[in-house]
């Protein structure tokens, strides 16, 4: 599962951005919240106590770390891991900067995904609206479908890709708790960033503040 649920999000984020239009969609703005809720109560909950757990005083600067990356990687794909494209839209030429900010973000998000299941529901929830706007975008722009579909399938491989290497190279296993203080950190920036963003009119309506408090609730109790 841990392999293919994250191809999975991304093949139904495609197919959403094939039927709907996910950046004009109100219940799709929402899952998005609700997905950023999940992933931030995922990461308080669990990632960060198994961490510092490891009695390691390094944590914190790794956490830190994890969240200038995210930064750094946000300045390269516009903002596309939470959720917004701002890329010309008129443009043929392939995204190779935001294939290599989305590559590397999915590839590390990939790593803790074996320690525990919720966060791999968190995760692919929060995959699937991300990808639903990357498709869009994508076959709403003049590149070629063919350079789409390696884009997308690229895109899809790189999660699954992350949890085979923390599987299968030893070496890794002495960087666990480093690796996954990144991934915190970059949990931290996106999901923060999702939940506080200004709604239409700087509101915070009582919708978005239910999926929101839904998304803690779940995350809690399972």
């Amino acid at each position: 599962m841990i392999y293919i649920l994250p191809l999975l999000s991304v093949l139904i984020g495609f197919l959403i951005a094939l039927f709907l239009k996910p950046n004009s969609s109100l219940a799709f703005k929402l899952l998005l919240s609700f997905s950023g809720a999940y992933l931030l109560s995922v990461t308080v909950f669990e990632l960060l106590p198994e961490v510092y757990n490891t009695g390691d005083a390094q944590i914190g600067i790794f956490i830190m770390l994890g969240l200038l990356l995210q930064i750094v990687l946000e300045f390269l794909s516009k903002g596309a891991e939470h959720g917004h494209i701002h890329h010309d839209e008129n443009t043929s030429n392939f995204p190779i900067l935001l294939l290599i900010s989305l590559g590397i973000h999915s590839l590390l998000e990939g790593f803790p995904l074996s320690t525990t299941e919720h966060l791999l529901y968190g995760v692919v929830i929060h995959k699937i609206p991300v990808a639903a706007i990357l498709a869009a975008f994508l076959l709403q722009s003049k590149i070629k479908k063919y350079k789409v579909a390696l884009f997308l399938i690229l895109f899809a491989l790189m999660t699954p890709l992350g949890s085979w290497m923390a599987a299968n190279f030893e070496i890794l296993n002495k960087y666990t708790s480093y690796i996954s203080a990144l991934v915190i950190g970059i949990f931290l920036h996106v999901s923060t960033t999702i939940i506080f963003e200004a709604s239409k009119n700087h509101t915070f309506n009582a919708s978005k503040l239910a999926v929101i408090v839904a998304g803690i609730l779940l995350a809690y109790l399972l």
